[in-house]
């Protein structure tokens, strides 16, 4: 039975009755309603359609093992059935701030910066991380999965429903578009196939395009059954494929990867050519962990991220040859300037500009904290172009200048990043400044 503003609905396990107050949006599987529980708000997701038993289980276990990470909007509480045989759950209400992602397609959200742009693949990376890391394969992934906070990358993932224990399946495919190719051709989801969809939507991400979506699209009158099946599953091709030019982007078309492409380092590219090269689009076991998305792309991202001093365009300084004198991407500016420095710990080399945020795992070189914030680069006021670490952490770091002398940089101070210095960050960890 359908619900409506006004019924109750009763929650399993632990009682009590969510009272609903609105409508917040409805789709093919159910209606998402805003309700009161205990005098708290949530969303409750009702099915319009009988659910099998095993999916009502597998909700009742997703939520007794608890969210893999706060990205996630996890169903909290699973409601009774009614007399019919209909049921939902309760989850989080999505943060106002938070945009589809479809709209970030569609040009009708942008990114504040290309720091959040970053932070939301580093942020959907580790959602996925976690997951996968207990056990648990999305089965469905696509844009519709995913609220961005446009001003830092904040991301919230939802219709979790579908998630299972890797191995079984709730009957859900997914989109096409999204599906891996072993399953647009039948295959049931997995772990691997996952790992395929979160690809596309970091491709998407960062260049505003479909990887498989070239010219052989482009050409097609008419997208049908039959062309979804050839396309997508027995003959896929990235459009920057190494050895088959028959499907690259047209310039008319397809301007924004096009615009794009150049525009990152080269070693993000090489890490989509691999990842949708026909081997790996062929075999599901050799495609790239989420793991290995963060530490060979996508926080090399944030590191290499630097800027023009005079007109703040961001660019990524291993795109350029890296050499003392640089010249600004910004064909309006044309600013040529002398290369910034850069922190060295361990293997992450940071690119320095002002009110740039170091994270744990830079100042820790055992820390996986990748998003707590340690230090932050600050500009001189006095002369410009003269920067500085703020010790934003707890301990004490030490200094040890090129000349030898070494000094104490507590909590809330900064130590000057001068090439040819040395920071001891206290935890086993040093950075020293180079260019």
């Amino acid at each position: 039975m359908n619900k409506k503003i006004g019924d109750n609905v009763r929650i399993a396990s632990i009682g009590g009755s969510a009272k609903i107050i609105s409508e917040l949006g409805k789709g093919g599987q159910g209606t998402v309603f805003k309700v009161d529980f205990g005098g708290q708000h949530y969303a409750l997701k009702w099915y319009h359609k009988l659910q099998k038993p095993a999916f009502y289980d597998n909700l009742k276990d997703n939520i007794a093992k608890g969210a893999p990470n706060k990205h996630f909007l996890w169903p909290l509480f699973l409601t009774e059935k009614d007399r019919d045989g209909h049921f939902g759950y309760l989850m989080d209400i999505r943060k106002a701030e938070h945009r589809d992602f479809s709209q970030f397609l569609l040009a009708k959200e942008r990114f504040s910066s290309v720091e959040a742009l970053i932070q939301a693949g580093i942020n959907i990376c580790l959602g996925f991380r976690e997951l996968h890391n207990k056990g648990y394969s999305y089965q469905d992934l696509n844009d519709g999965n995913f609220f961005i906070n446009p001003k830092d990358g904040d991301v919230l993932i939802c219709d979790n429903d579908n998630v299972s224990p890797s191995g079984k399946n709730t009957g859900i495919k997914g989109k096409c578009r999204y599906m891996a190719p072993e399953v647009v051709l039948g295959k049931l989801p997995d772990t691997q196939s996952d790992r395929y969809s979160l690809s596309v939507i970091l491709f998407l991400l960062l260049f505003n395009n479909h990887p498989l979506e070239g010219e052989r699209i482009a050409k097609v009158a008419c997208m049908t059954e039959k062309n979804e099946k050839k396309f997508y599953g027995s003959e896929p091709v990235f459009i920057y494929d190494k050895t088959d030019a028959s499907n690259r982007p047209l310039p008319y078309v397809h301007q924004n990867v096009v615009n794009r492409w150049n525009i990152f380092p080269q070693y993000l590219r090489d890490a989509f050519i691999r990842q949708f090269s026909k081997d790996l689009l062929k075999n599901p076991g050799k495609r790239q962990t989420e793991k290995e998305w963060l530490d060979g792309a996508i926080l090399r991202l944030r590191n290499d991220l630097t800027q023009c001093p005079a007109c703040k365009t961001a660019f990524f300084l291993e795109a350029e040859s890296v050499q003392t004198s640089l010249k600004c991407i910004n064909k309006r500016c044309n600013n040529t300037f002398n290369s910034p420095p850069q922190i060295v710990s361990g293997k992450n080399k940071v690119a320095v500009y002002a009110q740039k945020v170091i994270c744990a795992n830079i100042t820790d070189q055992k820390s996986e904290d990748i998003n707590r914030q340690t230090g932050l680069i600050v500009e001189s006021a006095k002369t410009p172009g003269l920067f500085g670490l703020r010790n934003l952490s707890d301990g004490n770091w030490i200094l040890t200048t090129k000349n030898g002398e070494n000094r104490t940089i507590e909590p809330k101070a900064t130590c000057p990043l001068l090439v040819g210095n040395q920071i001891n960050f206290g935890n086993g960890s040093h950075a020293t400044i180079s260019i």
